[in-house]
């Protein structure tokens, strides 16, 4: 059974009570409304579990094509579920209609629902590429993110300028013609 917190007055304790843990004094004035202001970023960071795709998405019949559709460089920021460290970069999606579009911006869009969650790389375009095929029924649609993340940089292994690279490919996209043209334009 999942537990849903409602009351800020708990998380705000708790959030005391790790900042205690890591050897800060809660009370002093630099933290005093440090929980709360945790709670507001956490409203944005993890603002993706609040949304669905039918919250940001409208498909269109009209001006449907057979051609790949791509948006690259979607900068995006999202939270490692492992170490609570913020990974980011940039995700490419490409995919060919079916019959059905749907406006570009909210390809970021579904980025973001994705995204602005606890994540894991592997996971975030696999989520973005299944969401894309449930509301378009596309031929196909390729996702691949280029990400640094915190937890290989500020802590671990310490690798300053590593870059994890994951792609999830659905439909048409499987085959190597397809997969290399959108590679191709995205510039990779």
């Amino acid at each position: 059974m999942e537990t849903v917190y409602t009351n800020t007055q708990t998380i705000e304790s708790s959030i005391r009570e790790i900042l205690s843990y890591i050897g800060d004094d809660p009370n002093r004035e630099g933290l005093k409304d440090t929980p709360r202001r945790i709670i507001k970023s956490w409203d944005k960071l993890f603002g993706g579990y609040k949304k669905s795709l039918q919250d940001v998405a409208q498909v269109f019949k009209d001006g449907a094509c057979d051609e790949m559709v791509i948006l690259k460089d979607i900068e995006f920021y999202s939270t490692c579920e492992h170490h609570f460290l913020p990974f980011f970069g940039k995700i490419h999606i490409a995919y060919i209609p079916d019959g059905k579009v749907i406006g570009i911006s909210k390809l970021a869009r579904i980025t973001e629902i994705f995204a602005r969650r606890l994540q894991i790389q592997e996971r975030l375009v696999a989520q973005i590429a299944d969401g894309i095929m449930e509301l378009l029924s596309p031929k196909g649609v390729m996702v691949v993110c280029e990400a640094q993340h915190f937890c290989m940089t500020s802590r671990g292994v310490e690798k300053q300028n590593s870059i994890m690279v994951t792609s999830a490919i659905r439909g048409i996209f499987t085959e190597n013609e397809v997969r290399q043209e959108a590679l191709r334009l995205f510039g990779k």
